[in-house]
């Protein structure tokens, strides 16, 4: 099989983590209620966990790695800055999306870098696509449970198009594969605008969401998303 052909291939199974886990967020409540609230909220700290692991051990250090100091800070600065105006914006509509930004966030430069290294170590992209993969689940699920509280959007309408969303992967790995496997500068700056955006919606909406007085089941997911992340740093490292 081709690279190329390959690429798209993992970046599409890590996509369509998403609407598996729009899916499954489908599902009838869960009983008792305590259980119900005990899961959701644990599955928002897991995600965030692997959020966080996202940007600590790989949108940082690959995008601070080709930058100047100063790129590094307008970047990462002018992530957190642009989200803050999303965030406000969609605020004042009445909206929340800081799950299905925050997913999206980190999947789309993520599969760009992937595409960008790919033909260097196969191995490693394999490997990351399983890690993206496994982030993509619980986020897909928070995103859908996020949506289906502030929208009155059908079901199968978001779990369509969290599926079209999928498509991203291929693309995205594809352009960085053919286009900007030269420019690193450029994949690098993506990266740390990224980074910037998920820190601000980490600490202004999904913690905070993850919260539950005398629960410690979420800080404990939110331990586990972070491992999760780190054992994939560590498989995929030289």
């Amino acid at each position: 099989m081709s690279d190329w052909l390959q690429l798209s291939l993992l970046t599409l199974i890590a996509g369509l983590m998403m609407p598996l886990g729009a899916a499954l967020a489908c599902i009838e409540r869960i009983r008792p209620s305590w259980l119900e609230t005990d899961f959701r909220h644990s599955v928002i700290a897991f995600g965030g966990g692997a959020l966080i692991a996202a940007v600590a051990l790989v949108l940082v250090p690959q995008g601070s790695k080709d930058l100047s100091l100063t790129l590094v800070c307008i970047s990462f600065a002018s992530g957190g800055l642009a989200f803050m105006g999303l965030d406000y914006f969609l605020s004042s509509q009445g909206t929340s999306v800081s799950q299905l930004a925050a997913m999206l966030t980190d999947f789309v430069p993520e599969a760009l870098a992937m595409g960008a290294t790919f033909t260097v170590s196969p191995e490693a992209g394999l490997l990351l696509a399983i890690i993206i993969a496994l982030q993509n689940l619980p986020e897909g699920f928070n995103a859908y449970r996020e949506l289906a509280q502030s929208t009155s959007y059908p079901s199968w309408s978001v779990v369509s198009a969290f599926t079209l969303m999928a498509l991203l992967g291929p693309l995205a790995g594809l352009t960085g594969h053919f286009f900007l496997a030269d420019h690193p500068v450029i994949i690098a700056m993506v990266m740390m605008f990224a980074a910037g955006g998920i820190l601000y919606l980490i600490f202004q909406d999904i913690a905070p969401q993850a919260r539950l007085k005398n629960h410690y089941a979420p800080p404990l997911a939110a331990l586990g998303g972070f491992l999760l992340g780190l054992i994939g740093h560590q498989i995929i490292s030289p």
